[in-house]
C-alpha cells in the first residue's frame, strides 16, 4: 500500500469517528462523560486537521474551491437563523 493511499485511508476514519462522537455526546446524559467525550473529540479533530494538511501539501487530497466572502456571509446567516429558531424549542424529553 502506498503512502497517500494509507494517508487517505486513516483520514476517511477519522472523518467517520468524528461524526460517531456527534451521536454519542448528544445522547449522553453523564457531564462527566460528555466533558470526556468531547475532550478526545477536539484532539481527533485536531489530529484531523493535522493529516488533511499534510496530505494536502503533498498532494494527496484535492484543494477545495475557493470560497467568495459573499457566499461565507451568507452561510453564516444561515446558520445564525437555523441556530436561533432552535433555542426556542427547549430540552429534548428523554423517552424510553
Amino acid at each position: 500500500m502506498q503512502e497517500k493511499d494509507m494517508v487517505l485511508d486513516i483520514l476517511n476514519g477519522a472523518k467517520s469517528s468524528l461524526g460517531n462522537y456527534a451521536k454519542v455526546i448528544s445522547e449522553s446524559q453523564n457531564q462527566q462523560l460528555r466533558q470526556t467525550l468531547q475532550n478526545m473529540r477536539n484532539c481527533d479533530e485536531k489530529f484531523q486537521y493535522d493529516l488533511y494538511t499534510l496530505a494536502s501539501q503533498k498532494g494527496y487530497y484535492p484543494k477545495p474551491e475557493e470560497v467568495s466572502s459573499q457566499e461565507i456571509s451568507m452561510a453564516k446567516s444561515t446558520m445564525t437563523q437555523e441556530s436561533t429558531s432552535r433555542q426556542g424549542a427547549g430540552p429534548i424529553p428523554n423517552i424510553r
